[in-house]
C-alpha cells in the first residue's frame, strides 16, 4: 500500500466515511443525462446582460424602488436645469415627491408647474408611483437657542 493510500484510509476513519467500494459491472460506461445541456438547443443562445439584470430585478420586486431612484437622480431633465439649481428632490415616500426648495419664491414657481412636472414623471417612470408633488420652501429659523433666546412663549417675547 502506498503512502498516499494510508494517508487517505487513515483520514477516512478520523473523518468517518466507508470507503467507497465499485459496483456495477466492470467496463460499463456511465451515461449523463444531458437533456437540457445539449449545444445548439433552443434556450441556449447567450442572453444580453441588461435583460437578464431586468428580468432579476422583476422577480424580485425591486423595479418599484429603481424607477424611484432613477427620478431622484434625473431631477435635471425632467425640472429643467434652471429649475434644478434652485430645488432638490428629497424623497419619494407614499406616492409624494417631496422637493425642497431655494426660496419660497421657487416653491410658489414649482407649485404652479406641479402638473407639467408629474406628467413628465409619469409618462418618463411609470413604475415610480409618483401620484403627488409637495413642494418645500427653505426650513424657517429657531429661536429656541442662541444667545437671544429666553424661556417664555417663544420668539414673540423677543421682540418690542
Amino acid at each position: 500500500m502506498s503512502e498516499a493510500s494510508r494517508v487517505y484510509q487513515h483520514f477516512r476513519e478520523i473523518f468517518g466515511g466507508e470507503p467507497r467500494t465499485r459496483t456495477g459491472r466492470p467496463g460499463r460506461v456511465r451515461t449523463r443525462d444531458t437533456s437540457g445541456s445539449e449545444p445548439f438547443t433552443p434556450g441556449r443562445d447567450p442572453k444580453p446582460l441588461a435583460d437578464s439584470i431586468d428580468s432579476l430585478s422583476t422577480q424580485l420586486g425591486w423595479n418599484g424602488p429603481l424607477s424611484q431612484h432613477d427620478v431622484l437622480a434625473s431631477w435635471a431633465d425632467i425640472a429643467g436645469d434652471e429649475t434644478a439649481r434652485h430645488s432638490e428632490p428629497i424623497a419619494i415616500e407614499g406616492g409624494v415627491l417631496q422637493v425642497r426648495c431655494e426660496s419660497t419664491a421657487w416653491a410658489t414657481q414649482l407649485r404652479m408647474m406641479r402638473t407639467q412636472i408629474l406628467t413628465e414623471i409619469t409618462t418618463r417612470f411609470p413604475g415610480a408611483g409618483v401620484d403627488m408633488i409637495r413642494f418645500q420652501g427653505p426650513d424657517a429659523p429657531t429661536w429656541k437657542r442662541g444667545p437671544r433666546s429666553v424661556p417664555g412663549r417663544g420668539p414673540r417675547d423677543t421682540y418690542g
